[in-house]
């Protein structure tokens, strides 16, 4: 039974970007031209997600909504898009459109406004993506997107090998989907992108790694895993895609799946530069993957001190999800390394200063050495952390030195 849109969002208590989208579709109405809610948060809306990234779209062209509406933003007017800022959150408008050839696959070379919104539907890539929602509560819905959705499968609009020829990078988005819903890919739109994998190489890197951030944030990332294996499209892409690596990893921190990702590529930090992470991206991954280096070979008091408790636990799960023995738990690791003297080498009660006011000694390499040993000496209760006793036990290992 169809509800009033004021009805559904009291009911889901939708936040502020769903209750300005009804009043910008309400005035587009009042103006004489339709509009609808389209894309994923009609998805999300009929599988009960959350998802604020509400879009509309309209038979109204993009001069007529500026007409309707005193605030907007030009943001893509060529292609027909226009931010409204007029009802407290901006709304992206978008006006019904065709699409022509995609030479690069990844844009259209033109665009052609049409005012049929089953034109603008039948351009978009997966059948769930292609419904749309009007301010009655009723779901407009050619291609069968709420079928697919009770089915759990996910499938092309139209024909799948064109919906890939026109924009390659919707063939890892579908492998996405079913990482995230724990969808399966329907038969033809599998077959379509097995024959078509090799045309992810016209995709850029950057677009590429946003998508598998969000395969390896996904609920069901393994799933994903075993698709990109299925479909060819890891045989095209850096590193290799073997799902059966990932069999127990869950995680929903991107960093974490870039480092499990290097791990099971034989520790490949390279891998992150061919897919243009962060610097940022490449010290947490590098940390991660020392720690677990530490915690097979036996973890030492100085690399409890050294690494924080997010990488420590990060080295533990990456045990348990390659299958190898964990000696001690992250709880007992945790405990441990709350239990050190000191958790940070600037705890220190000594400085390189300090040194050299008690040696006669030149600056060098030695100073480094030295505070190493200090720190070690300390972590293991030789010697306690204060400055007269430090200036005592420094005295001797000068004199053993």
């Amino acid at each position: 039974m169809n509800v009033s849109m004021k009805e559904w969002l009291k009911k889901r208590m939708i936040p502020q970007q769903w209750q300005a989208a009804k009043e910008v579709i309400k005035k587009i109405e009042q103006a004489g031209f339709e509009a609808f809610i389209v894309g994923g948060a009609v998805r999300d809306y009929y599988l009960k997600k959350e998802n604020n990234d509400v879009d509309i779209a309209t038979s109204a062209l993009p001069e007529e909504i500026q007409t309707i509406f005193s605030k907007t933003i030009d943001v893509g007017i060529a292609h027909g898009t226009v931010i409204v800022l007029d009802c407290g959150e901006p709304i992206e408008v978008t006006t019904y459109r065709t699409e022509s050839t995609y030479s690069d696959h990844r844009r259209p070379d033109s665009v052609e406004f049409v005012r049929n919104l089953q034109e603008d539907l039948k351009r978009r890539d997966f059948t769930m993506n292609a419904m749309a929602l009007s301010q009655a509560g009723e779901y407009i819905d050619y291609y069968n997107g709420r079928q697919h959705i009770d089915s759990k499968v996910i499938c092309a609009v139209g024909e799948p090998a064109q919906r890939f020829e026109e924009d390659a990078l919707r063939m890892l988005r579908a492998v996405r989907f079913a990482a995230q819903l724990h969808f399966s890919i329907e038969e033809n739109t599998f077959e379509a992108i097995r024959k078509k994998a090799s045309s992810i190489e016209y995709v850029s890197i950057e677009r590429i790694q946003v998508e598998l951030s969000k395969i390896f944030t996904s609920s069901h990332a393994s799933f994903g895993i075993e698709y990109m294996e299925k479909t060819t499209l890891g045989d095209y892409l850096y590193g290799d895609f073997a799902a059966s690596k990932w069999a127990r990893y869950c995680s929903e921190d991107r960093q974490v799946g870039w480092a499990y990702f290097c791990l099971v590529n034989g520790s490949d930090v390279t891998l992150l530069t061919k897919y243009r992470c962060s610097n940022k991206d490449k010290h947490f991954v590098k940390t991660v993957l020392d720690a677990y280096e530490s915690l097979q070979n036996g973890i030492s008091l100085g690399d409890l001190m050294h690494f924080d408790s997010m990488t420590l636990k990060t080295a533990c799960q990456f045990t348990i999800w390659q299958n190898r023995k964990l000696e001690l738990s992250y709880e007992e690791l945790a405990a441990r390394k709350d239990a050190l003297p000191i958790q940070h080498v600037h705890e220190l009660a000594i400085t390189g200063k300090d040194l050299l006011e008690w040696s006669s000694k030149k600056r060098g390499s030695w100073i480094k050495q030295t505070l190493d040993a200090a720190v070690e000496a300390v972590l293991n209760g030789k010697v306690y952390n204060d400055k007269q006793q430090l200036k005592e036990w420094f005295y001797a290992f000068h004199d053993e030195g």
